[in-house]
């Protein structure tokens, strides 16, 4: 039997960011545990904003919706996005190692916006923050990287902030 040489290509690993303490911990602990010091690593980061609500020309109230509120909301989330990636990149700026950085939006529900995307760009490795709700919360909202953990099939890797061990 002949061996072949296959070079795997570079990881790409998949960090899931949010507005959180939690997310960008799990961002550093990737970059100083999983990213490689010999090789450049793809390194994407990943932030789902909710799904723009569905306005109707009323609420419930019976009150119109200004074009303005909506134009606001809508400026807001994106907003959030720019600011969340740029303390993202921040980070990463500061490592030491070989990476490329690429960002990706998605929206909706983030627990199915998250396995989908990994799915999609067939990431290596899932890397996440946890935010330790407790299990009330966790029983009523669900656990983001609970369900990641159990749908997507590459590793997942859930991080946990010091504050919280």
């Amino acid at each position: 039997m002949e061996a072949v040489n296959m070079k795997k290509t570079d990881p790409k690993i998949v960090v899931a960011v949010d507005e959180s303490n939690e997310s960008m911990y799990a961002l550093s602990w990737c970059l100083a545990n999983l990213i490689s010091q010999t090789s450049t690593s793809n390194l994407v980061l990943l932030y789902v904003k909710p799904s723009p609500p569905v306005y109707s020309s009323l609420d419930a109230s019976r009150y119109m919706f200004s074009t303005d509120v909506i134009v606001a909301l809508e400026k807001y989330g994106s907003d959030m996005v720019n600011t969340v990636m740029r303390r993202a990149e921040a980070i990463c700026r500061k490592s030491t190692t070989k990476i490329n950085v690429e960002r990706i939006v998605g929206s909706g529900d983030a627990k199915d916006e998250i396995c989908n995307i990994v799915s999609k760009i067939k990431a290596d490795t899932l890397v996440m923050g946890c935010h330790d709700y407790g299990f009330f919360k966790r029983a009523i909202l669900g656990s983001v990287s609970d369900h990641c953990a159990k749908h997507v099939k590459c590793p997942v890797v859930i991080v946990k902030h010091p504050k919280q061990i």
